[in-house]
């Protein structure tokens, strides 16, 4: 897994016990997407003005520890499964300092058109996404 980005925990992503919410590894995990791809010479907006949309169709976490407020999130991301008309992500949240894993998990893509139909990805995208 590559490692992509860094975020820090803001005291709005907590709870009342001090821990990160369940919600905010899912925006990490897009940051750690998007970051992903900008590093490979795109960004998800130049994909979406070739006319392809890839949301995500399910996703998948598994929570190992909790995150608190301010500390340093390792964000970690890789492709996998990349088949036809969909790409499948991982992700790995590590907190800076210890590497202790936070977080792991998936999000599926499916590849949709500008009408919002599931269609094979353009061989470019499959270029940008293979592993």
């Amino acid at each position: 897994m590559d490692k992509v980005a860094d975020v820090r925990v803001l005291y709005a992503d907590t709870d009342q016990m001090g821990v990160v919410n369940n919600g905010v590894y899912l925006r990490w995990f897009e940051i750690g997407r998007a970051e992903w791809i900008r590093r490979r010479g795109r960004t998800y907006k130049d994909i979406e003005k070739t006319g392809f949309m890839m949301p995500v169709v399910e996703a998948h976490l598994k929570y190992r520890e909790p995150a608190r407020y301010d500390d340093l999130i390792e964000v970690e991301t890789m492709t996998d499964e990349l088949r036809a008309a969909s790409v499948k992500f991982k992700y790995q949240l590590k907190r800076a300092g210890d590497g202790a894993l936070l977080c792991e998990g998936w999000t599926q893509h499916a590849c949709l058109n500008s009408d919002g139909k599931i269609v094979r990805m353009p061989e470019p995208l499959i270029n940008l996404l293979r592993p």
